[in-house]
């Protein structure tokens, strides 16, 4: 059984350094423990699913079609960005529909909670570029989203502020690691993990990133789709993050199909979308259990922190938390956790 009594001078080394292992490794170190941190790609971070990600944190959203174990670690995970990067955008979120999803539309704003409801005028005031564009919309003020290519070098800088070493281009295994009879193992592969823990698999997420002047937003802009909900997602330098497909498949690369409907989705959002400039298109594996929910296991001193499947930004510092507060106190999380 892994030791519990609080030492915070016991080593703890942590495998990937994507969104939930910079998370595990922050908290730690800041615990007092000695924390190394593993990935096995480079400082650009170019290959992690993170890379890829859209980056809202959008607890209340998510409530349409997650479990409600994802909206508990979401509303936490709020305060831990606030409380670790207080420049952190929580701008709200907004939901749009074009009369065809209407009903689409009034089932979201039934499924989920903490909005207000904004006439063409309100909406108007909010998000100037949409005016005229729809005639209401949802807006969820509490809600946030982080720009994952700038925030992960942030937390990095975190953890070495804290005490913590990282070493890029270190590609370790639980097994290289776990001969450290006195230190801990936290394994955050995501599906470099799949030999230890064969049940998960990927989920693609195709994205586009596009340039334009001609649109100012100050908060993602989710779009009702007859497949899935388009994000408009504002990032620095007028670029937009257009996505985020969730397709059952492992192949990589953005499909024609996912590419035309992503682009006239936008366009319909903005006709100025229309002369965007394309700057990237790509797609990233999520990690994701058969249930599609997170899962921390444990088996002696090697925890793996795993399957955050679409939910990694949003949910990944409450799971650091609760690693934590298991290994310094023995606290179980019995949602989330699992003993070997």
């Amino acid at each position: 059984m892994l030791q519990t009594t609080k030492r915070p001078e016991s080593p703890v080394s942590i495998i990937g350094a994507g969104i939930a292992g910079a998370w595990q490794a922050l908290l730690f170190a800041q615990a007092g423990h000695a924390v190394t941190l593993h990935e096995r790609g480079d400082e650009a971070m170019t290959d992690a699913t993170s890379h890829w990600a859209g980056g809202m944190l959008a607890p209340y959203c998510e409530a349409e079609v997650a479990e409600p174990i994802i909206s508990r670690l979401g509303l936490r995970s709020l305060d831990l960005w606030r409380r670790e990067l207080p420049d952190t955008p929580f701008n709200g979120s907004l939901v749009v529909a074009h009369p065809r999803e209407r009903n689409d539309f009034e089932r979201f704003a039934r499924m989920t909670e903490e909005h207000r409801r904004l006439d063409a005028a309100g909406l108007a005031a909010l998000e100037p570029s949409l005016e005229g564009r729809f005639r209401d919309a949802l807006f969820f003020p509490a809600e946030g989203h982080v720009e994952p290519r700038r925030v992960l070098p942030q937390l990095h800088d975190r953890i070495r502020a804290a005490g913590g070493t990282i070493k890029f281009s270190s590609d370790v295994t639980v097994s290289d690691l776990a001969g450290d009879t006195d230190g801990i193992v936290i394994d955050c592969r995501g599906l470099g993990a799949r030999e230890e823990q064969p049940e998960l698999r990927g989920v693609k997420g195709e994205m586009i990133l596009i340039e334009t002047a001609e649109v100012q937003l100050a908060r993602p802009v989710r779009l009702m789709h007859p497949r899935w909900p388009l994000y408009v997602i504002p990032r620095e330098d007028n670029l937009f993050m257009l996505g985020a497909t969730s397709i059952e498949t492992e192949d990589s690369g953005v499909s024609v199909r996912s590419a035309l409907e992503l682009l006239g989705a936008a366009y319909t959002v903005h006709p100025a979308f229309g002369e965007a400039r394309i700057v990237e298109f790509g797609s990233g594996l999520r990690p994701a259990f058969p249930d599609n929910l997170p899962r921390i296991g444990i088996r002696g001193s090697t925890i793996s922190v795993n399957g955050l499947y679409r939910h990694g930004f949003l949910i990944a510092p409450a799971l650091a938390e609760l690693t934590l507060a298991f290994v310094e106190r023995g606290q179980i999380d019995n949602e989330v956790m699992r003993c070997a």
